[in-house]
């Protein structure tokens, strides 16, 4: 039988799911980590009421990468609206938290709830814990919190995680060092991705892993978090974090986004990752610009199809 080759996506929030759709039609074997830095929403709930990660980013990749009946998928991502305490819960969250009490572990949990939906792939808590994501901003205010740290308006000089004491599961370190291409992103830099790589031993992975690294580059801006970003800035940042430089290759859009579809950002103070391509260059990064623009209800976002094949296809350039 013919090895599959090994991708590592590595992020969380509404970035990843998208990527992971694509993906899982491609002859890749899989494995997602995923942040349990939130602490907002239903999920916030969930982990100060039962001391467990957050399970609404590892929901959202499960049903990403589940085959079952659509109504299974729906089922599992319904959200009560009620007047109740189950008001804004959504069911996958609920059934997480419960199999997290039955086997007394989340990463089992996880486990369970992947053959129930038939998951393509491994899903992987960046930590089997909660944590805390916290900010120094440059005025030097530390903003303790994922949700709180955008809407402090300040720009961020580092974020980093609580308590001290954070340990990796071998099976994250494990894949890490087997996978043939590491992805991060797409996804928010500060509150999605990066804070999987402050996990004491997964950043430190990653740079050793004789893997190729791929960054996908947002097309947005993101006020709060990194206003007026340039793609090098977004790269440095990560490089940062991990006290590496250790990415190979990043993609970028190429094709202008609609003014009209702009002016629909502005009150967000987002505009378009300017993607300086000389300066990527001089960094030693392969550059890959293609048009990957999607729009849902006037929102701009990441084609999944495109990104999956682009993926794929640069796979095949180094593996070769």
């Amino acid at each position: 039988m013919t090895t599959l080759p090994k991708v590592v996506v590595i992020g969380g929030g509404t970035g990843l799911p998208v990527l992971l759709r694509g993906l899982k039609r491609h002859p890749v074997d899989i494995s997602a980590i995923v942040t349990v830095a939130d602490d907002g929403g239903s999920s916030g709930r969930l982990r100060d009421s039962l001391d467990i990660p957050p399970p609404g980013d590892i929901r959202n990749v499960l049903a990403a990468l589940s085959e079952v009946e659509p109504l299974v998928e729906q089922m599992f991502q319904h959200r009560f609206e009620t007047e109740n305490e189950l008001s804004g819960h959504a069911l996958g969250n609920l059934i997480l938290a419960a199999l997290a009490s039955i086997t007394g572990d989340f990463a089992h949990a996880i486990q369970e709830m992947s053959r129930v939906l038939n998951v393509k792939g491994q899903v992987l808590p960046s930590a089997n814990q909660s944590v805390i994501l916290n900010a120094e901003m440059e005025d030097g205010m530390i903003v303790t919190g994922e949700s709180a740290i955008p809407k402090a308006g300040k720009k961020i000089k580092r974020v980093f995680l609580k308590p001290d004491n954070i340990k990796p599961l071998a099976e994250t370190l494990r894949v890490i060092k087997e996978a043939d291409l590491i992805v991060m992103g797409p996804g928010s830099l500060y509150t999605s991705i990066i804070p999987n790589l402050l996990v004491p031993g997964i950043g430190e992975a990653v740079c050793r892993s004789k893997a190729k690294k791929l960054y996908i580059c947002n097309i947005m801006t993101q006020a709060g978090e990194t206003l007026e970003y340039t793609a090098s800035d977004h790269i440095g940042a990560l490089c940062n974090h991990m006290d590496c430089s250790c990415i190979d290759a990043i993609l970028v859009n190429n094709k202008q986004v609609p003014y009209e579809v702009q002016a629909r950002y502005d009150k967000e103070q987002a505009s378009p990752v300017h993607f300086d391509i000389d300066r990527l260059n001089s960094m030693g990064l392969e550059v890959l610009a293609h048009d990957i623009l999607s729009y849902n209800n006037g929102l701009v976002r990441h084609n999944t199809e495109k990104v999956a094949a682009i993926i794929h296809s640069y796979m095949d350039s180094f593996k070769k």
